[in-house]
């Protein structure tokens, strides 16, 4: 049974930073490149960051280029989110997921596989 668990989310002030954790069980972490994804209540999910199977190539969404890094350790079978000068825009649930293929990077939501439950970030005024 494949299962991504996120930590790491809290209430962080604006300009603060957070990271954020996904740890993969019961699949091949190396089969497959990892994103993160945050959905605001109200709206669509939206696509942050990927990263592929090494970590050599790495995929960002404008909102998070600058400011977000994404990396993996396979000896660890995680994914990281690494989360600076947080504005209250960032505020949402953020999700990992584990997307089709291990080589290369999408932000489209119906090519990730397995999805974890998320955690909720929220940065204050």
């Amino acid at each position: 049974q494949v299962q991504l668990v996120e930590s790491g989310g809290g209430l962080v002030q604006v300009g603060g930073s957070l990271r954020l954790s996904c740890a993969a069980s019961g699949l091949t972490f190396t089969r497959h490149a990892m994103g993160w994804f945050r959905q605001a209540p109200g709206k669509e999910r939206e696509f942050v960051a990927a990263i592929n199977w090494n970590g050599s190539s790495t995929y960002y969404a404008d909102s998070a280029k600058g400011r977000f890094t994404i990396s993996r350790d396979n000896a660890k079978n995680t994914v990281y989110l690494r989360m600076n000068s947080l504005k209250p825009e960032d505020t949402a649930k953020y999700y990992c997921a584990a997307y089709i293929i291990y080589y290369a990077l999408g932000h489209n939501p119906s090519d990730y596989d397995y999805w974890g439950r998320g955690t909720q970030v929220t940065v204050s005024l």
